[in-house]
Formats: structure tokens, C-alpha cells, sequence
């Protein structure tokens, strides 16, 4: 057992960690982006690293997802959602069109205006439709389409337990990891 270090100063977290915090946000986690649709059809894409298989049979992934998220709300309406694996080479640029949340009013320390703006973030990125009608990334490394079967509320986030029901592996690579990006969510 440590006692809390100094991590070196590092613009925008010039504070202490504890150990547990520090060992948290050195896991690495591949980079996704989930597509979901509103029952009227609104379609929305949410960058996401706490995805993973959680069983064989059935094909079964769990999604963790902030509990005030757009997508959240779009899936509970829906019970449907893609994962869509971001590839090493061009997932950066997808990435940085995603990130931020679609409804201003997320952002904290917004203006009146600015928090009532809603963005596509589909609008630059080429996408189809699977037959659930969540995007599928075109520049995805690969993709699966899932049917939602169980939301499990884990502190600030939702765990989305959904059921494989198709996927394809779209090119060759690898994907990418969050370390790439340089950026950070967990601890």
C-alpha cells in the first residue's frame, strides 16, 4: 500500500492522486463509438472506452454509460445500439468529432444560447444504417449491432448489457486504444 504521490504537472491536473486513482487510469481501453436512435428516429453517436464482451453464449457486451447521456435516453426508448470499433489509423479523427456531448446543456458553464444547441455529430462522418437503425461507421475497424436486454445503474454511469445480434469485421488493423488519443477517463 502508497500513500498518495505528486504525478508530475500536467496542464489542466496540476493536483495530487491517490493510488487507486493512479492505478485506475493506467488500464487501457479500446476506443468505440456507440450509435443509437430515439424512437422518432433521431440519430446520435457517443465516444465510449468501457465496452467489453461479457459472455459466450449468449454474445452478450456491456456498455458503460453516463446516467444523464443522450444515448442512454436514446437506448432505453429503443432497446437498440451499434458499437462501432474505432481503427488505429483514421479512429482519431472520428474521435475528436464525437467527444463532446450533443446537447450543450451537458457542458457545464455554458451560456443560455450555447446549452440549448443540439449537434449532429454524424453530420461529417460517412455512416449506413443497420436494419436497427443505429449508424454503422463506415471508417470502423469493425462493428456489432446489439439489442439491449439489461440496464444495471452502477454510481454515475448504466451498465447496457446487450445481445449480439450481427457484426462485421470491416478492414484490417488494429484498434484504437485510448492511450493513442492521449486523453483520459477513468479514476
Amino acid at each position: 500500500m502508497s500513500h498518495p504521490q505528486q504525478m508530475p504537472q500536467l496542464p489542466g491536473s496540476p493536483r495530487e492522486l491517490e493510488g487507486v486513482e493512479q492505478a485506475l487510469l493506467a488500464l487501457s481501453y479500446g476506443v468505440h463509438v456507440i450509435g443509437s436512435r430515439s424512437s422518432d428516429g433521431t440519430l446520435n453517436a457517443m465516444l465510449a472506452d468501457w465496452v467489453m464482451q461479457v459472455s459466450f453464449k449468449p454474445r452478450l457486451i456491456a456498455v458503460a454509460i453516463e446516467n444523464d447521456a443522450r444515448t442512454l435516453r436514446f437506448i432505453r426508448e429503443t432497446n437498440a445500439f451499434t458499437v462501432n470499433l474505432l481503427h488505429e489509423r483514421d479512429g482519431l479523427e472520428i474521435a475528436r468529432k464525437v467527444v463532446m456531448p450533443s446537447e450543450g446543456s451537458k457542458v457545464r458553464g455554458r451560456s443560455e444560447e450555447a446549452a440549448a444547441q443540439v449537434v449532429d455529430k454524424l453530420a461529417e462522418i460517412p455512416y449506413g444504417l443497420h436494419q436497427n437503425g443505429c449508424p454503422v461507421l463506415d471508417q470502423a475497424l469493425g462493428w456489432i449491432a446489439c439489442q439491449a436486454e439489461q440496464f444495471i445503474t452502477a454510481g454515475d454511469h448504466t451498465i447496457v448489457v446487450g445481445r449480439c445480434l450481427e457484426g462485421e469485421r470491416l478492414r484490417p488493423g488494429d484498434m484504437l486504444i485510448e492511450r493513442d488519443l492521449g486523453w483520459e477517463y477513468g479514476g
